[in-house]
């Protein structure tokens, strides 16, 4: 499991360093598409301090972000989670923990680093849907480009 984790979460720090870096390169400053990375930025602090058992990071799941402001956490965060899963060894666990509205729940932290790859490409999918529609490109985050970068078959 410890392979599998390792490539979802190499893979998902690449999509959101693309998808900033895009942000960046066309000067975009959408408080929407702002606030969606830094809701998929946010949501990886969270579960992470839930999963370690450590208090609330100091984020706002949909709070105001600057580029500036995303591009740190966001390399933080892919950071934090590769050490998180470079380090641990069983990952089928249960966690019992409150959401962010107070409510108890169990789930399995495999399903829950699972979950949190998804909802970070259903966000990210929401991105490029507003950055076509207000007139800019998005860039592919598919997981097999991010195989075939890997593997030298395409350039990033």
């Amino acid at each position: 499991m410890k392979k599998y984790f390792l490539k979802l979460y190499q893979y998902n720090a690449w999509a959101n360093k693309r998808v900033l870096g895009t942000i960046q390169r066309q000067h975009v400053q959408d408080e929407k598409i702002l606030s969606l990375m830094g809701h998929v930025v946010a949501a990886q602090f969270l579960w992470l301090h839930r999963i370690k058992g450590l208090p609330a990071p100091d984020v706002k799941l949909w709070g105001d972000y600057s580029l500036d402001q995303l591009l740190s956490l966001s390399e933080r965060a892919g950071k934090e989670w590769l050490e998180f899963v470079e380090s641990t060894d069983n990952f089928d666990r249960m966690l019992t923990y409150k959401n962010y509205v107070n409510e108890p729940y169990s789930n399995n932290v495999e399903n829950i680093m699972i979950h949190l790859v998804n909802h970070s490409s259903y966000h990210r999918a929401q991105v490029a849907m507003l950055l076509r529609q207000k007139g800019f490109e998005p860039i592919n985050t598919d997981f097999i480009t991010y195989d075939r970068v890997i593997t030298g078959q395409l350039k990033d």
